[in-house]
């Protein structure tokens, strides 16, 4: 029976800013290598410690790459992660359907971010408001590759792995994240263009498929 719905923060209940900005950011990085082997190498080193500025961050990512950033692309890099975020904005349906969900279920965040992102839009739209339970993988230091994330967030909710369903627009780190950990899979499809089962493309179809 489930009790708890955890949820993705980018591409699921807010919309980027600007186009990809972790693929922007390969980009200025000028890195030749599958972006599958770079999201997971830049998100273990900027989604998983606490720095005290974007900059600081950005230097450990170049250091992970082996680049020496010079001021130019050190601007665009951190230009472009403020960007996104200022621009960032909940998806029409977002607020109307957790405010009804939480009717019934508790809900919750689960996300790979960085301090200086969803913490914002999160205050922006005044989306805690609307929440049970938050996990960030900069605060609790792991990614949702690892079950200890959506252990953090299950604890704060009090429900069991079995309880709780997680919805996502990725396979590889919603879906088979959250499998790994014990927890049922959703997947957001928006454009409908994936094969996989369950799935659903909108937020106003979560009841349906539960």
């Amino acid at each position: 029976m489930v009790k708890a719905i955890l949820f993705d923060f980018w591409g699921t209940l807010v919309e980027n800013g600007v186009y990809s900005p972790v693929r922007q950011v390969r980009s200025i990085l000028r890195l030749d290598m599958p972006f599958q082997d770079y999201i997971v190498a830049f998100e273990e080193v900027f989604m998983t410690k606490d720095f005290d500025n974007l900059s600081d961050a950005f230097i450990m990512v170049c250091k992970q790459f082996g680049i020496k950033p010079d001021d130019i692309m050190m601007e665009r890099l951190v230009g472009t992660w403020n960007k996104n975020t200022l621009l960032a904005r909940p998806f029409p349906e977002t607020l109307q359907v957790l405010e009804d969900l939480r009717k019934d279920y508790k809900v919750a965040l689960v996300s790979n971010t960085d301090r200086f992102s969803v913490e914002q839009v999160l205050d922006k739209f005044n989306l805690r408001s609307y929440l049970d339970g938050i996990a960030l993988s900069y605060q609790v230091g792991a990614l949702k590759n690892n079950k200890k994330l959506f252990d953090a967030a299950l604890k704060e909710l009090k429900v069991k792995h079995k309880d709780a369903i997680m919805v996502g627009d990725s396979v590889e780190s919603d879906i088979k994240g959250a499998e790994n950990a014990g927890i049922k899979g959703l997947l957001l499809d928006r454009r409908g263009r994936r094969e996989h089962s369950p799935k659903i493309q909108n937020l106003t179809e979560i009841r349906t498929a539960l």
